[in-house]
């Protein structure tokens, strides 16, 4: 201990491993908790549940990342890049949910009252239900929620407020602590939503203390290319819903847009007949995308190649150039391979390796693949095509949007039930997909 905060710890030679931490414990939110608990055990089996209605935002993506609203009484943690459109995502929220429940409280602890008016103006927010306040002292945005007792809170940003009991600055670890603790504590006596807009590292990770996303019901993340129009925003942790959906706006000038069919929207703008492209099909929790796979393989002309990947993880496209060279004998060590995901969209699901494996041999071979063929399937190290999940939901996606193959493990050839008329070829190995596709 010492009596004051040191920027690297003379013991572990750690930095910025000092938290304050107040004489009088009782203060903190958690303490209070913890002595105020008086609840007894019950029998699971005689706990009594009702069921919760959620609050809408008329936004259907916001709403299914949510889980299918906003359950009353929960803290959701929003973070994302600066600039990438929380603050607008939150505002757009709060217009809604004003007009359709009553009163919503938006705190602004980063700007001023008009520049948060100049942005309502460009995005057409005009409820007169909708409170703006500029305060970063929690006790004092705690009297105007008592005061005002409105529907949902936004604080923007937790990294912003401070309590006054403590002598660190705002954005310390303890004040981000402390503060979310008691925000948590206010949003479960009121049963009102609270949001709040997280800051992030250079990592991408929330800044501030992991015990953060611990307090908070549900963790979600805003992201996106700056080139890009498209916003992507999933659930890392979500105690009322999946953390697998993801919700797809585009940034307009009058604010965040959904997109209500990602899959035509992605390839829309592809070439057709061009070598390394390749259409796959991913899962995002119960929705399926249909995305482009492009693949660009050129002589290196530095002493080690390059292994370059936008959208895809790159040690799976090593693995996969791996497989490739021991089991099909393609020698590409010597050349750079560049795979993109088209759209600024990241995918980590395993089921779209057979078409990033295909996109590279298709732009070494300089061979083209059939424009509406999609491509679906895990590989495995032996070479083999391994099953995915949800296989017909999407070849249904697939025929939807007029392709006319699907290629597929062929462990699902006997179990697919599909009307549409859609050609399916099950393939075994990587071999077998050769033949078909080149």
């Amino acid at each position: 201990m010492t009596p004051r905060g040191l920027g690297k710890c003379p013991s572990c030679q750690a930095w910025d491993s000092f938290v304050e931490e107040t004489e009088i414990v009782t203060t903190s939110p958690l303490h209070r908790v913890i002595g105020q608990h008086t609840n007894q055990p019950e029998k699971i089996s005689e706990v009594s549940t009702t069921d919760v209605e959620r609050l809408l935002t008329d936004m259907p993506e916001f709403d299914r990342v949510l889980g299918g609203g906003i359950v009353p009484g929960s803290v959701i943690l929003i973070g994302g890049d600066p600039g990438i459109g929380k603050s607008t995502l939150l505002l757009q929220a709060s217009h809604a949910l004003s007009r359709k429940y009553g009163d919503v409280l938006y705190v602004t602890g980063e700007e001023s009252i008009n520049q948060t008016k100049l942005r309502s103006t460009r995005l057409g927010v005009t409820s007169e239900n909708l409170y703006v306040l500029c305060e970063n002292n929690l006790e004092q945005i705690e009297k105007h929620i008592d005061k005002l007792q409105p529907k949902s809170v936004v604080i923007d940003s937790i990294q912003a407020v401070y309590l006054s009991d403590f002598q660190s600055a705002p954005g310390s670890i303890t004040q981000i602590r402390e503060c979310a603790a008691q925000l948590l504590i206010c949003a479960k006596n009121k049963n009102i939503p609270i949001f709040l807009v997280g800051h992030v590292t250079k990592e991408g990770t929330l800044a501030g203390p992991r015990v953060l996303e611990h307090i908070v019901d549900t963790v979600l993340y805003f992201e996106g290319e700056r080139h890009h129009i498209y916003r992507v925003l999933r659930a890392n942790k979500n105690r009322f819903g999946s953390t697998n959906e993801l919700g797809i706006f585009e940034m307009q000038n009058s604010g965040l847009v959904d997109v209500k069919n990602p899959s035509q929207l992605f390839l829309s703008e592809r070439e057709e007949e061009i070598s390394g492209s390749v259409v796959v099909s991913s899962m995002e929790g119960t929705r399926p995308l249909l995305l482009e796979v492009q693949a660009l393989v050129v002589q290196t002309h530095y002493g080690t190649p390059r292994n370059t990947a936008a959208g895809v993880d790159r040690n799976r496209v090593a693995l996969l150039i791996a497989v490739l060279n021991k089991r099909v004998g393609l020698d590409i060590g010597d050349s750079d391979v560049f795979v993109n995901i088209t759209g600024g969209l990241r995918v980590d699901e395993p089921g779209i390796d057979l078409g990033v494996l295909m996109a590279i041999i298709s732009n070494h071979r300089n061979i083209p693949i059939d424009s509406r063929t999609v491509v679906i399937g895990e590989v495995g190290l032996g070479g083999e095509i391994r099953p995915v999940p949800h296989l017909e939901i999407r070849i249904r996606e697939a025929a939807k949007l007029g392709f006319k193959r699907a290629i597929f493990p062929d462990y699902h050839k006997k179990g697919v039930d599909i009307d549409e008329t859609i050609e399916l070829i099950g393939v075994k190995n990587i071999y077998d997909s050769l033949s078909v596709l080149l």
